[in-house]
């Protein structure tokens, strides 16, 4: 049994780890971002800490108080926070951010991974329960990609983990061989919608995690609402890099796709 201290970011994948957790017997102490957790996460932990943007200090105080010496990163946070708020860091943040060569992605996770390991607490691998969520290679719908679709999957894992290996995105939506969206900060659903006003007749969309992915954060992560942004959109087939990706509301997923006819495989 341990005590695990989770810094949960938006989503579900936050509650989902909390309920297997405490199923394993472990406690969870979430560390929770006002305005971007989910307010459910509460009812699924020991004790939840709301945070405001940007207060690390605070944050450091009351994991010093919990004396937690194990710690996970689940959920997405928007990079936008980082543009738009950072008249709110406070001065502990800004001098760990002052010391980044960059702003990329690996390199704030990185920076967060080395402070905290300094203070003795080890961050842990963020697939630790979540493991049974990786889809393994194969299609997960009643349909199939057809022969078209499944060429543009091909060229897009190419476009996709070149376009990762960068540290930009991890998604592209593509059709007849042609990349007519890229993620970058704004994330998969808002790319899936973009690709939707560029191309009417249908697309395919391709995620795959970095080619140095570190599981100890920001695994690629695909849900119900990147299905629904998907089919309002007009695309038609989802890829996700399997062994890689965590899949959640995988029930859900695939009955949404199955009814509006998406085809969604593990490569």
């Amino acid at each position: 049994m341990s005590r695990i201290g989770l810094v949960a970011g938006e989503g579900k994948l936050p509650i989902v780890f909390s309920k297997l957790a405490k199923e394993n017997g472990d406690t969870v102490v979430a560390f929770c971002l006002k305005g971007v957790t989910s307010p459910e996460l509460e009812t699924h932990v020991e004790k939840a800490h709301w945070l405001d943007w940007g207060h690390l200090e605070k944050g450091l105080f009351l994991l010093a108080t919990e004396r937690l010496k194990k710690i996970i990163m689940l959920g997405k946070l928007d990079k936008r926070l980082f543009f738009n708020n950072a008249d709110k860091l406070d001065d502990k943040a800004k001098k760990i951010i002052s010391k980044l060569g960059d702003n990329k992605d690996y390199a704030l996770l990185n920076a967060a991974r080395k402070f905290f390991g300094k203070l003795g607490v080890e961050v842990m691998d963020s697939t630790t329960y979540l493991k049974g969520l990786m889809p393994a290679k194969g299609t997960l719908t009643r349909r199939s990609p057809t022969g078209e679709e499944s060429a543009d999957i091909e060229y897009g894992i190419r476009m996709a983990r070149s376009l990762a290996g960068f540290d930009i995105g991890q998604s592209v939506a593509v059709k007849n061989k042609t990349v007519i969206a890229v993620e970058a900060i704004e994330g998969t659903d808002e790319m899936i919608a973009r690709a939707g006003s560029l191309a009417k007749n249908g697309f395919v969309v391709v995620k795959t995690a970095r080619p140095d992915q570190d599981m100890r954060f920001d695994v690629p992560l695909v849900g119900l609402s990147t299905v629904k942004t998907l089919a309002d959109a007009g695309g038609t087939a989802l890829a996700l890099e399997s062994g890689k990706m965590l899949l959640i509301e995988k029930d859900e997923v695939v009955g949404l796709a199955d009814e509006k006819g998406i085809a969604i495989v593990a490569v």
